[in-house]
């Protein structure tokens, strides 16, 4: 972080300018939340309100970091996205669901769990969206098969991915957000959040199995029809498959050494990308280029400008002043209040603009509780970065609580009622609201032992 990121926020007045402000950013959240309108229109016409009001200059919005669109963020997103599309065709992701229900011999608790720590392992390394956009059609074909209710097996998909993208940088929105405003690396996530993350996901599985362990019982001749199947056949393009898990492999090592070697994710991704388009012998890139989910793209970047709006009238600093108050400085009641905030926050309402708003809020009460420090010093304080990881933890395993919670949540409801097995917002919160709690409890125990207590 630069002087200028340091200093973007100016003192606030409360005049026309600050309530103006105000005003746009609380009716582009009603709205959003209302889902009366799609989000990406509220969020670019909110940005716009703020360009054309002069809240925000266009400079500011397109240039200076702290007040405008997070360009790591938004290439990161992108780059990802083309990976995917290109690796989609080839039946990869068919052919692991396939295999994973022949391992479970076609008992479908063991593929629940199976594809639950799947789902978990994919998501902490794909994005959990797309990880659920790919698995859930094979889920709704293996459950038809076996003549089970797809329900069960669609919600805990989608909690898992929520959780297993807790665990690394890439895995979950709202991490990408946080690394890029607090300048941590990939293996910062690992370190701090994966072990965590495994043993949440054991309890989840033990939740798993005393829901639902006796419910799911199907007929011998359907186990066999499950283990007849054949997931080679499922591989539709070899080639392109081998060429996109060595591209695969190169990014995930390369976000592995991002901060090693000086590079920004953005930037290990966008290599990624384009290495895999020239591999892949395309001559019209127009098809997967098209595929990448632009309205989420553009959503983010009208939402960064909001945001930097509020920075900019001083909202943010008096929230943050606010937060101080109540845990008078004590970093700890302040990790413990933004997980708990977070968690139940993000429930209801999705936790990509909460924690849009959270980053510049917390760096703002850092300024507040350390004036004299700047940059990486200040962002990577040791008495902050507890805050860091609660705010991670709060908003992703939050995302559980609900059907709105989570973009994956929103997907496999989406998938499930196009199937013609509608899931209620009460169903899903009867599973996941639990299911919520009792992860985020398991993560406050963790985050207490491990930096207020062993302080490691």
């Amino acid at each position: 972080m630069t002087n200028e990121v340091a200093t973007a926020a100016q003192p606030f007045v409360m005049d026309s300018t600050f309530w103006t402000a105000t005003i746009i950013f609380i009716l582009a959240y009603a709205i959003i939340v209302s889902e009366k309108i799609h989000k990406t229109i509220v969020a670019l016409f909110g940005a716009a309100l703020m360009l054309v009001l002069k809240i925000l200059e266009q400079r500011e919005a397109f240039h200076v970091e702290a007040l405008g669109v997070d360009w790591n963020v938004i290439f990161l997103l992108i780059s990802m996205m083309i990976i995917i599309n290109l690796m989609r065709p080839t039946g990869f992701f068919e052919y692991i669901a396939i295999k994973s229900a022949k391992l479970g011999r076609g008992e479908p608790f063991r593929i629940m769990v199976i594809f639950a720590v799947v789902t978990a392992v994919l998501s902490a390394f794909l994005d959990n969206v797309t990880t659920v956009l790919l698995l859930a059609p094979v889920t709704l074909f293996i459950a038809d098969a076996l003549e089970v209710d797809a329900i069960p097996f669609l919600i805990a998909e989608a909690l898992a991915s929520n959780i297993g993208g807790t665990a690394t940088l890439i895995g979950d929105p709202p991490n990408i957000m946080i690394a890029s405003k607090a300048k941590l690396d990939f293996m910062s996530f690992i370190i701090n959040l994966a072990p965590a993350i495994i043993v949440i996901m054991v309890a989840f599985l033990f939740v798993l199995k005393i829901i639902f362990g006796k419910k799911l019982k199907v007929k011998p001749e359907l186990k066999q029809r499950v283990l007849e199947m054949d997931e080679r056949e499922a591989i539709k393009d070899p080639l392109m498959l081998k060429k996109s898990l060595f591209v695969l492999a190169i990014v995930t090592l390369g976000f592995m050494f991002h901060g090693m070697m000086n590079y920004q994710p953005a930037t290990i991704a966008l290599f990624g990308a384009g290495l895999l388009l020239l591999l892949s012998g395309t001559h019209d890139p127009h098809r997967y280029l098209a595929e990448v989910e632009w309205p989420t793209i553009f959503f983010f970047m009208g939402l960064f400008i909001i945001i930097g709006g509020v920075v900019k009238v001083g909202l943010i600093e008096w929230m943050s002043l606010k937060v101080l108050a109540v845990t008078h400085g004590n970093m700890f009641g302040t990790s413990m209040l933004i997980m708990w905030f977070s968690a139940f926050a993000s429930a209801f309402v999705d936790n990509i603009p909460y924690v849009a708003t959270m980053n510049p809020l917390i760096i703002d009460m850092a300024h507040q509780v350390w004036p004299h420090l700047q940059g990486i010093k200040l962002l990577h304080n040791p008495e902050l970065m507890p805050v860091w990881w609660s705010l991670a933890l709060g908003a992703c395993l939050g995302g559980n609580g609900t059907a709105i919670g989570a973009s994956a949540n929103v997907i496999i409801v989406g998938m499930s009622e196009r199937a013609g097995k509608p899931i209620s917002f009460i169903r899903f919160m009867a599973y996941g609201m639990p299911v919520m709690i009792l992860t985020v409890i398991l993560a406050t125990i963790y985050v207490w032992l491990r930096y207020y207590v062993l302080k490691i």
